[in-house]
């Protein structure tokens, strides 16, 4: 990405695969910045963006599809104007995720507090990989040590 910041959200910052997504929730981490649900994974991604996103709204909390798709229209317009908040954190680190945002309250918020919400939830996510990354190198200094 230039140093400009695009605020278009294109068909590859989209994530579609299902079997990435089956697999977010296998094996992917996960956290709640109230009322989002980031479930994220590290994944090589073969795009130019740092990261893909899925929104999500259950149909168990909004039964009619129209107050769904008025959510997800409303976190991916948010979305759209912060991911730079994101990307730049990805960047610096040289990462690759592919995430879902997950809407968990039973009402609807007003998009004020939502942005506000996404943006810490976004901001988030740069030291959460950090810990990933932590614990994965914890992991294998274990592993290799030797006994003579």
């Amino acid at each position: 990405m230039t140093d400009s910041i695009k605020y278009s959200f294109k068909k590859d910052e989209r994530l579609c695969h299902r079997k990435r997504i089956s697999s977010l929730f296998d094996n992917g981490m996960g956290f709640t910045c109230y009322p989002f649900r980031i479930v994220w994974k590290s994944t090589p991604l073969d795009v130019e963006f740092p990261a893909q996103v899925a929104i999500t709204v259950t149909k168990r909390s909004f039964k009619q599809a129209p107050k769904r798709n008025l959510l997800k229209r409303r976190i991916r317009e948010i979305y759209r104007l912060n991911k730079h908040l994101l990307y730049n954190d990805l960047n610096e680190r040289e990462a690759q995720i592919s995430f879902m945002i997950v809407y968990l309250p039973k009402t609807i918020l007003k998009t004020a507090e939502m942005d506000t919400k996404l943006v810490k939830a976004l901001r988030r996510i740069g030291p959460e990989y950090d810990k990933y990354i932590a614990n994965i190198k914890k992991r294998d200094s274990l592993h290799h040590d030797t006994t003579d």
